[in-house]
């Protein structure tokens, strides 16, 4: 509890869909029913969830998301897409959208995609809790209070997704997760992925950081098992 959730959808029988299943999950929801009163709302105040439709009148889900990333404070987004809209989902979660989901979409599966992103997020404030904390890894720089990368002062762009799964690694150096692991601890319990999403993922994020992708030195495989970040690298730098 103790969290607000904007929901920005222009069909109201789908917003109001949403708003009653989430009103359980949160202490406030509030609707916006096209893009203007969406961007409006979003950068208006702090949402803990912003549950985001890409088709909309005025501003589209994705011009509203990437506003959102513009900010300072970091806000999770899940959005709704249609099975027509794959390169619209693909550009979404570019833009920096926490998940999506396909309408139309069972209420079940809304509810298990809400709550992981949830405790994703609280496990995340929980593991860098302690103020000023940077983690560095190589002339890598992950701050998680602006959730920006540097990589030899250099910025790099991630998505949520990519940035999570480093800032995972990071903040357990040495230890050995399998890709099941990382879909329960990044992506969250009981989201329906497969494992490959891991694979293209850890290849995507190496080709942002790793000097050589082809021949990573932060970011291992320890075949047969999972991935590590390489616990011979300092981790953790004094602020």
């Amino acid at each position: 509890m103790n969290k607000n959730i904007l929901i920005v959808e222009d069909e109201p029988d789908i917003a109001d869909l949403l708003a009653l299943h989430l009103q359980d999950l949160c202490d406030r929801v509030v609707v916006a029913a096209d893009g203007h009163a969406g961007m409006r709302l979003a950068l208006d105040r702090r949402w803990d969830l912003i549950v985001l439709d890409l088709r909309l009148p005025g501003p589209d889900g994705l011009e509203i998301c990437k506003a959102v990333r513009r900010r300072e404070t970091y806000t999770p987004v899940l959005m709704l897409t249609s099975k027509s809209s794959e390169l619209d989902r693909v550009l979404g979660l570019e833009l920096g959208a926490d998940d999506y989901l396909v309408k139309p979409f069972s209420i079940l599966e809304l509810i298990a995609r809400v709550k992981a992103i949830f405790r994703r997020i609280d496990a995340i404030e929980l593991e860098t809790r302690s103020p000023g904390a940077t983690l560095c890894v190589g002339p890598l720089r992950i701050d998680p209070i602006t959730r920006s990368v540097t990589v030899h002062d250099s910025d790099v762009p991630l998505t949520a997704r990519e940035f999570d799964l480093l800032l995972h690694f990071a903040s357990h150096p040495g230890r050995v997760f399998r890709r099941s692991e990382l879909l329960d601890h990044v992506w969250g319990q009981g989201h329906e992925g497969y494992e490959h999403t891991v694979n293209s993922h850890i290849n995507r994020l190496r080709a942002k950081i790793e000097a050589d992708p082809s021949k990573p030195n932060c970011i291992v495989t320890v075949w047969g098992v999972g991935y590590k970040l390489d616990p011979r690298m300092p981790t953790r730098a004094a602020i």
